[in-house]
């Protein structure tokens, strides 16, 4: 019982405040989006300290956030990775860096 609630609050603390997303993105983003683009508004967001270090990022919520599916997030993902902005562990997720 206590574990499942732990859970829950180390979901709800890495989510990204709403605010943050609307101050970033005031509009959806066009479906047929890049990966370059995607990659470009990920690296503002970690430039600029809207995500914070160690905050796990997750596909499922950036292809959401940013209306394009999980691919081109990954793409995005791993240009961040090669540029050093982010950590991908492999079945644990990715982080800022």
């Amino acid at each position: 019982m206590r574990e499942k609630r732990n859970q829950k609050i180390l979901r709800m603390k890495n989510r990204i405040p709403d605010k943050v997303l609307k101050e970033i993105f005031p509009k959806k983003l066009s479906r047929f989006q890049s990966s370059d683009e995607v990659y470009a508004q990920l690296k503002q967001m970690i430039l600029s300290g809207k995500l914070n270090e160690g905050q796990r990022l997750r596909r499922e919520e950036f292809a959401q956030i940013f209306g394009v599916n999980q691919t081109v997030v990954a793409r995005a993902f791993f240009q961040l990775k090669k540029d050093g902005l982010i950590i991908i562990k492999l079945k644990v997720g990715s982080f800022v860096a």
